[in-house]
Order: C-alpha cells, then sequence, then structure tokens
C-alpha cells in the first residue's frame, strides 16, 4: 500500500498539480484546506481525501497529520497585513515549526517543505527570511526527521497565474506596461517538472536531507516575461522600466492600498535574481522544460476582436490570487496596479 501523504497548501495552483500527479501514481492524499467544501478538482479523485483544518491550531494540525505516513507544505503568502514581518513569520516560520512538532507528536519521519529560490535569513525581504528561517527549523530538526526542500524560481504551466494575470493587465491598459524591476531576472520552472521533483524526492532516499534549487533552461528578465505573455495572449507589450526610485516610490504608495498589489516588500525580493547557481532538476535526472517547448497557457485569452471591450472576467483577472510558496508569486505582484489580491491569501 501506498504511504499516505498530508498535504498543507494543496488546492492552489502547484498543489493542485501535484495532488493529481500523486493521485496517479496511486498514492493516498489527505489535503487539509481552510473551506469545509473543499476542492471541486479535487474532489473527483478517489484517493484524495479534504479535510477543513485550522491549519494555524496547533491542536487542530496535530489530530489532522494523525496517521500520515509523509507532510508536505506549500503553504505561503504574498503579502501580510502592516509592515512588521510578523504575518509572514507565522505563515511561513511559525507554521513549519508548528508542522514539525505535529509530525513528531505523530511520529510522522518524512518532511518535504516547498521553499523559495532566494530564501535566506539575510535576504533584503520579509518574505524572503520568513522562508530562510522556516528552512532554518527543518535543517536543525531532531535526526528522526528526514526532510527534503525543494526551492523554486517563477513556476508556469496550464492555469498558472503569472501568464495570465499579465495578459489580462495588457488588456487593460492596451499593452502598456510601466515596470519596477523590469530587469530582474528569473529561470521559469515548469510546474510538471516542480510536481515530478516532489514525486522523485518522495521516492528517492538520496533526496533525504538535502535541498534543490528548481529552475527551467532560460534566464530571462520580468519584462521578457511581460513582452511573451503579449505575444501569447495577442496584446502586444510596450514595456517602460522604472528607476528603482520611482519602483520604492510606487511600492510604497501600494503599501496603503487595499489588497496590497505591489509592496515595498515585492520590491525588495525583487532586487535578488531568482536563478539557479546549480540546478537541482539535473540532480534529481528531470531535464527541465522551456516555456517555448510547453507553449502558452491554455487558459490565456486572446485580446478581444474589433476593439471590442473585454468581458468582465478579464477586466477583474487579478482580482484572485493563488499564494505560491516561491518568488513566483512576488514576480506576479510586481504589476498589480490594477487589482488587489489578499493580503493574507495563501495555497491551501
Amino acid at each position: 500500500m501506498k504511504p499516505l501523504v498530508t498535504v498543507l497548501g494543496g488546492t492552489g495552483f502547484v498543489g493542485t498539480e501535484l495532488i493529481s500527479r500523486l493521485a496517479r501514481a496511486g498514492y493516498r492524499l489527505r489535503v487539509l484546506t481552510r473551506d469545509s467544501r473543499g476542492s471541486r478538482t479535487l474532489a473527483v479523485l478517489p484517493t484524495v481525501e479534504q479535510r477543513a483544518t485550522a491549519v494555524h491550531d496547533a491542536e487542530a494540525l496535530t489530530r489532522a497529520i494523525a496517521g500520515s505516513d509523509v507532510v508536505i507544505n506549500l503553504v505561503g503568502i504574498l503579502n501580510e497585513s502592516g509592515f512588521s514581518g510578523r504575518g509572514f513569520a507565522q505563515a511561513h516560520t511559525e507554521l513549519v515549526r508548528k508542522t514539525l512538532a505535529a509530525c513528531a507528536a505523530n511520529g510522522v519521519t518524512r518532511f518535504l517543505q516547498m521553499s523559495s529560490l532566494g530564501a535566506s535569513e539575510s535576504a533584503p525581504s520579509h518574505y524572503l527570511r520568513s522562508k530562510g528561517a522556516a528552512e532554518r527549523l527543518i535543517r536543525e530538526a531532531p535526526p528522526a526527521l528526514r526532510w527534503t526542500i525543494l526551492r523554486p524560481s517563477v513556476i508556469f504551466g496550464t492555469h498558472d497565474s503569472l501568464v495570465n494575470r499579465f495578459a489580462g493587465l495588457l488588456r487593460l491598459t492596451g499593452g502598456l506596461m510601466p515596470l519596477a524591476r523590469a530587469e530582474a531576472r528569473f529561470a521559469p520552472v515548469w510546474v510538471g517538472d516542480v510536481t515530478q521533483a516532489f514525486e522523485i524526492a518522495l521516492q528517492d532516499p538520496s533526496t533525504i536531507g538535502q535541498s534543490y534549487d528548481l529552475c527551467g533552461p532560460d534566464i530571462v528578465t520580468l519584462a521578457d516575461l511581460v513582452r511573451l505573455t503579449g505575444r501569447y495572449s495577442g496584446t502586444p507589450a510596450r514595456v517602460i522600466p522604472l528607476p528603482d526610485v520611482i519602483g520604492r516610490m510606487q511600492a510604497r504608495v501600494m503599501d496603503f492600498v487595499p489588497g496590497k498589489p505591489f509592496s515595498s516588500d515585492n520590491f525588495r525580493s525583487l532586487t535578488v535574481d531568482n536563478v539557479c547557481e546549480i540546478n537541482g532538476l539535473a540532480r534529481m535526472g528531470i531535464r527541465p522544460a522551456s516555456m517555448a517547448s510547453i507553449g502558452p497557457p491554455t487558459s490565456v485569452d486572446k485580446a478581444p476582436i474589433d476593439g471590442a471591450a473585454p468581458p468582465a472576467a478579464d477586466r477583474h483577472a487579478c482580482a484572485n490570487i493563488d499564494a505560491w510558496t516561491s518568488i513566483s508569486s512576488v514576480a506576479q505582484c510586481v504589476i498589480h496596479c490594477s487589482a488587489a489580491p489578499s493580503p493574507n491569501a495563501t495555497g491551501w
């Protein structure tokens, strides 16, 4: 019988892809969700149980993990309420602390964490520092815990938030895109490669005690990503790179916009290039797929014909956001000047 894998953050973009992959491989899965109704996409998978759980309640989390063989944490937020870093610490660091304690209480010895490329306690943003602090807690856990940390760059794939939100914004602006940190560098990684890395980590004991930076084969700038989206969506992008002084001012103003479509913390995260020195996909025997080889997400809509106004769904393309536990989330948020994701959105 395959192990029982409990997943925190299993209903977001990456989580849904991962759960689907592991279900096809025969794993028994328990997905902890905030919503008692769960995900309709996952509800049709026969080996998947969805359990409504207040994961920040240590006792509830311990009960939810009982009986598990493996725990995977995908939870993350893009922005916090306020500016102190406490929201990031609660979502990224304290939740990991509680999850590790729940694992220990239940005798769970296998733990997989999706962190963020660039995570470090010395990083310039609360987002990256809180992710780095979570990694330290994992590495300092008792020897009985067999952990693996995966650190992806910006993630793309069918139904991703990256390309589709850029496409919606380009339609709203007629292709004009003032862009902070336009030269920030990324190595976009396909969601299929990320989920394959998780599956390999579950199967291969040589991954225990290892961290893997996950990158695609190409290095692109944020401006490149916007232009690529313009080609995919039929709305050519005219990128206007903003000097850092203007970008910081933009971020400070957006700090006080409901939902923080772009924040000072996002800006600071984007000062760190999001590329791999050593690609963990190659270490795991995965040949990374490029954006060109995968093609545009199937959900990207073409621009309206004959100057027709975009439909309401397009005008509000940025209104709801899935939080990822990778820097891809920050890349998405950089240009959200016309819509506001929840500051406390999570991927679970």
